[in-house]
């Protein structure tokens, strides 16, 4: 067996001349085509690394609370650390006094409604026990260095985030703390010093330890990936499914066979039942790989929720873009979909510049903020504005979807009748020539006949209605196998299948 021989054969020179001006027109077109891509994907990369831009400069927005129960040394040793330490890379502390937050839990309550990403307190009356224990003796046994300096946080907000952010810049600031306590009063514990306790001297080189409240640890590896990979995944996974739908309603011609509000009623059921397994699939995965995270079945059932919510409107918003959309624009549109929206979610909007606050208006962001405040039970109130979000791209979405569906049958119309009466024009050309030949047939035949002797004229006359008959039969038959060729050309014409396909193509956004 030759190794493809037809693709082996013999084809004009590239220099050929009729070959030369499709050869300048394919360079044009991928030139343009290059550069189209090329600043697209320029365009995205700036957007994305933007987002990312001096991010260390901006940790100053992340607000802290602070409260002084203690109101004694160890608090003003905070505030003279936080002084050394204030800046641009590090979080504000905001201090507020203690009746406006009379209780700890009150100090969490604020973490948790998202007044503040976190927060620190001293215990009441830490620095007089810290004093006792420097004497020795029971009040040195009973002293308990984890009950001195106490923050509060929220790991499951942007947990990369708040690992970096906040949990080491706080305690950056607690060990601060300590060195500027002794300095002031290292001279004075000295002098009341019981040297002879080795509990009081552990004490006095260690005087505390932050304490950490968190509302909802995760710690878990896959925390890295839930708002990037997880949000384009569910992406690509609608936008390749949706391709099959709309080649199941070609490939069966659908479009003008079926009443549109049909067909749209039934793709609206098809993607609700394709989304609710795939988002299951997602979240179950997450709850797979949770590795010792903390959260329970409601949890899981409201996550496999939110997340059908939000497959299904990217379903429909994907659709709408191929329904609108020139079709060489439609993976452009879907990378610039997926970029904007995983962008919107890669930092918290403190830690990116101010542009990108228009991610508020982006899917992605509202159901990550769901997520967080699903996973973290509550402590992320901002379903008021995120679920109108979904909720408004679903509704938009399906209004526009369905009207697709009527624009789709439409031109489905408009192009079976154009190829109908295209057909019947090749059948009627086919036949006319027929026609033409049968007559020209007759008169041959007719003259052939006119010239024979007259003694064979009452035979001939006997045998032309035989001739006339097998003439006509020869003649249907010639124009049936017509009508069936004219009929079949497009299928003949353009055939695929695996050893003829050429790979993926795409339409493109300049040809010539």
């Amino acid at each position: 067996m030759q190794f493809y021989p037809k693709g082996r054969e013999q084809r004009p020179s590239i220099h050929h001349p009729s070959v030369r001006p499709r050869r300048l027109a394919v360079l044009r077109a991928a030139g343009v085509n290059l550069l189209l891509l090329q600043f697209l994907f320029l365009g995205l990369f700036c957007y994305l690394f933007g987002s990312l831009f001096q991010q260390s400069t901006h940790i100053h927005q992340v607000n802290v609370l602070f409260v002084d129960y203690d109101g004694g040394a160890i608090g003003k040793a905070v505030r003279d650390a936080y002084k050394k330490l204030e800046g641009p890379g590090f979080p504000t502390i905001i201090e507020r006094s203690a009746s406006d937050y009379p209780q700890p839990g009150s100090i969490e309550g604020a973490v948790c409604d998202i007044k503040f990403w976190g927060a620190l307190y001293t215990t009441a009356n830490a620095s007089n026990a810290l004093t006792a224990a420097f004497a020795g003796g029971s009040a040195a046994s009973n002293y308990n260095k984890n009950d001195v300096l106490t923050m509060v946080w929220n790991e499951a907000r942007y947990p990369v985030v708040a690992d970096s952010a906040l949990e080491t810049t706080l305690k950056t600031l607690s060990q601060s703390a300590r060195v500027a306590y002794s300095k002031v009063n290292g001279k004075q514990a000295l002098q009341n010093l019981d040297t002879s306790d080795s509990t009081t001297m552990a004490i006095f080189y260690d005087p505390w330890t932050l304490a950490s409240i968190d509302l909802q640890p995760t710690s878990q590896g896959s925390r890295l990936i839930y708002n990037t990979l997880v949000i384009i995944l569910i992406m690509i996974q609608e936008f390749f499914y949706l391709g099959t739908i709309n080649g199941l309603y070609v490939q069966f011609k659908l479009y003008t066979s079926v009443r549109p509000h049909r067909m749209a009623i039934v793709r609206l059921i098809i993607s609700a039942v394709y989304t609710l397994a795939g988002s299951l699939c997602t979240a179950g995965a997450i709850w797979a790989f949770r590795n010792g995270w903390h959260v329970n079945g409601n949890q899981f059932a409201l996550s496999w929720a939110v997340l059908w919510l939000f497959a299904h409107l990217n379903f429909l918003v994907l659709d709408v873009f191929t329904v609108w959309l020139p079709p060489a624009y439609v993976p452009m549109a879907l990378i610039t979909w997926i970029i904007t929206n995983v962008t919107s979610i890669l930092l918290p909007f403190e830690l990116s510049p101010g542009f990108y606050k228009v991610g508020f208006a982006l899917p992605a962001h509202a159901v990550f903020q769901i997520l967080i405040d699903i996973w973290s039970g509550g402590c992320n109130p901002q379903l008021y504005y995120a679920l109108p979000v979904l909720f408004v791209y679903e509704i938009l979405g399906a209004v526009f979807s369905s009207v697709g569906v009527y624009r789709r049958a439409h031109y489905a119309s408009i192009k079976a009748e154009s190829d109908e009466k295209a057909c019947e024009e090749r059948v009627a050309a086919a036949v006319l020539q027929q026609q033409e030949v049968q007559l020209v047939r007759q008169e041959t035949l007719r003259d052939a006949e006119d010239s024979r002797s007259s003694n064979e004229e009452e035979g001939s006359r006997d045998a032309r209605p035989r001739r006339g008959t097998v003439t006509t039969i020869k003649d249907q038959e010639e124009l049936v196998d017509i009508i069936r060729r004219e009929m079949s050309r497009p299928t003949v014409e353009n055939p695929e299948d695996r050893r003829s396909a050429t790979g993926p193509s795409f339409p493109l956004p300049f040809t010539e």
